[in-house]
């Protein structure tokens, strides 16, 4: 088998028959120490009262198992998991793009994407592209990425400054702590 297939969060518990181990340290449903018990005892303790024995320390001397229904405990896993899927929010950087001669039209609809973006908690990176004979005067599209950060100033916080690199100038926006 491959080393790169294990899932590094997925954590494989030993059930029921595949526990060898001659002695191990048995848990309740409850959470109640139960002792260390051989594992013939612990398997048919774990059948009498209808669940299953799940190892869920597997190096401690001797090994821990616990009585539980793992159906159970498999589906309130996943739901919790989904549940956490559904409350994350993943940061985007969403771009904005303009050259150095942009009317001011244009320049206020850019401005009102930008703050958009901002308010749902998304990164924007604006850029401005050079062309032909625009790269002798690069000072205007500084002054464009400055004049575009301070009026976005009440719902964002300049992360990296106005910076050339080859044909593109560009700033980094993120939203205010508070947003």
């Amino acid at each position: 088998m491959d080393w790169r297939c294990f899932g590094i969060s997925k954590v494989q518990h030993q059930l029921n028959e595949e526990i060898t181990d001659k002695e191990i340290r048995l848990i309740g449903e409850n959470g109640e120490q139960l002792g260390i018990v051989s594992g013939e005892e612990a398997l048919r303790t774990a059948e009498e009262q209808g669940l299953d024995l799940v190892k869920i320390s597997p190096q401690a001397t001797p090994p821990v198992c616990k009585l539980m229904n793992y159906g159970k405990y498999k589906f309130e896993q996943s739901k919790r998991e989904k549940e956490a899927r559904k409350n994350q929010h993943v940061v985007e950087i969403k771009e904005i793009r303009m050259s150095p001669g942009i009317d001011v039209g244009d320049f206020n609809t850019k401005l009102k994407n930008a703050q958009k973006f901002l308010s749902d908690g998304n990164r924007v990176k604006v850029s401005v592209r050079f062309r032909g004979r625009e790269m002798a005067h690069t000072e205007i599209g500084r002054d464009l990425l400055n004049k575009f950060a301070e009026l976005c100033t009440e719902v964002s916080t300049l992360d990296k400054a106005a910076k050339l690199e080859g044909r593109n100038m560009s700033i980094f926006l993120s939203p205010k702590a508070g947003k």
